[in-house]
C-alpha cells in the first residue's frame, strides 16, 4: 500500500515499485490523500488566476489518476477525499477543510478501515523530516504512520527518499548533451542538511529499470500537472537514468531482515 498526497505523486515516488511488484503478481494499494484541487488547469492556469476552476481541476486530476493506476497496474486505487492544502506558503493552508488541518486521529481512522480491508504486508508513505516540506506530504506521512501503528498490521513500513545524487547525474547528462541549463541554486543549509540526513538513512533502494517505461509513461499521464514544466523538458534517457532506482528508509520491520536491502518485500515472501 502507497499513501499519497496527490493525484500524480504515486508514479512521481513509487512508480517503478508499483509496476515491478504488481508484474511479481502481488496486489497493490494506491491510497490517495487528497483531490488536489490547486493544481494547475491544462495550459498552466494557476490557483487563484483568472479562469481557474477547481471542479475542473479535480476532475481532470482524478481523471489521470485512475489512467495512471492502470498503467502501473495498481489494484486497487481508494481516495479520501480530502482537499488539498496547497503549498507552505500559500494561504489556502489556513482553509479548516485543508487536509493538513484535519485532525491526525481523524484522518488516521479512515486509514484505518483500508489497512483492515487490505491488510497490506509493506506500507509506504513520505519522510516528513525531507527537504520538500508539502503540508500534504507531511499530513499524508503523520496519518500513515500512526494508522500503522494503531493496527499493527504492516510488516514493514517504509518512507520514500530521493537521493541527491540523482539530480546531479541527470544534470551531467543533459550538459553532455549541450543542453544549456541555469545555474545551480544557492540551497538553504537547513535544506542541504535534511537532504544529507535522509540519505544518510536510506536502507532499500530497489532496481526499478526495466519498469522505468511504464514509471515515465504515467508521470506524463498527469499532463495537466507536467506539461510544460520542468519534467517535461528532460529527455527521456535522462529521466530513465535518474528514475532507475527508487530508495526507501525503512521505518518499521518485524521480519528481521538485514539492512540495505534491494526489496520491499525481504523477509516478507
Amino acid at each position: 500500500m502507497a499513501v499519497h498526497a496527490h493525484p500524480d505523486d504515486e508514479a512521481t515516488s513509487t512508480g517503478g515499485v508499483l509496476a515491478r511488484y504488481a508484474a511479481e503478481g502481488i496486489t497493490t494499494v494506491v491510497v490517495t490523500c487528497t483531490n488536489g484541487e490547486l493544481g494547475d488547469l491544462p495550459g498552466g492556469i494557476k490557483p487563484d488566476a483568472d479562469g481557474h476552476d477547481e471542479a475542473l481541476v479535480v476532475k481532470t486530476r482524478l481523471d489521470e489518476l485512475d489512467r495512471a493506476c492502470r498503467i502501473l497496474d495498481v489494484t486497487h486505487l481508494e481516495l479520501l477525499g480530502y482537499r488539498d492544502s496547497g503549498m507552505a506558503d500559500w494561504e489556502h493552508k489556513g482553509h479548516p477543510d485543508a487536509f493538513c488541518n484535519i485532525p491526525i486521529d481523524q484522518a488516521a481512522d479512515r486509514l484505518y478501515g483500508l489497512f483492515d480491508t487490505y491488510r497490506p504486508d509493506v506500507v509506504v508513505t513520505y519522510n516528513e523530516h525531507a527537504g520538500y516540506d508539502h503540508p500534504d506530504h507531511i499530513q499524508a506521512s503523520r496519518v500513515t504512520i500512526a494508522a500503522a501503528e494503531r493496527t499493527g498490521i504492516a510488516k514493514k513500513l517504509y518512507l520514500t527518499a530521493m537521493r541527491g545524487n540523482r539530480f546531479m547525474r541527470m544534470r551531467k547528462i543533459l550538459e553532455e548533451q549541450g543542453v544549456e541549463l541555469p545555474p545551480m541554486p544557492e540551497r538553504p543549509p537547513e535544506w542541504v542538511t535534511k537532504m544529507e540526513e535522509q540519505e544518510a538513512r536510506i536502507t532499500t533502494t530497489v532496481d526499478i529499470a526495466p519498469f522505468v517505461d511504464r514509471k515515465l509513461t504515467a508521470l506524463r499521464t498527469h499532463a495537466s500537472q507536467v506539461q510544460d514544466t520542468f519534467w517535461s523538458k528532460i529527455p527521456t534517457e535522462a529521466l530513465a537514468d535518474m528514475f532507475s532506482e527508487e530508495s526507501f528508509i525503512r521505518l518499521h520491520d518485524v521480519t528481521g531482515t538485514h539492512v540495505p536491502e534491494d526489496d520491499l518485500f525481504a523477509g516478507v515472501r
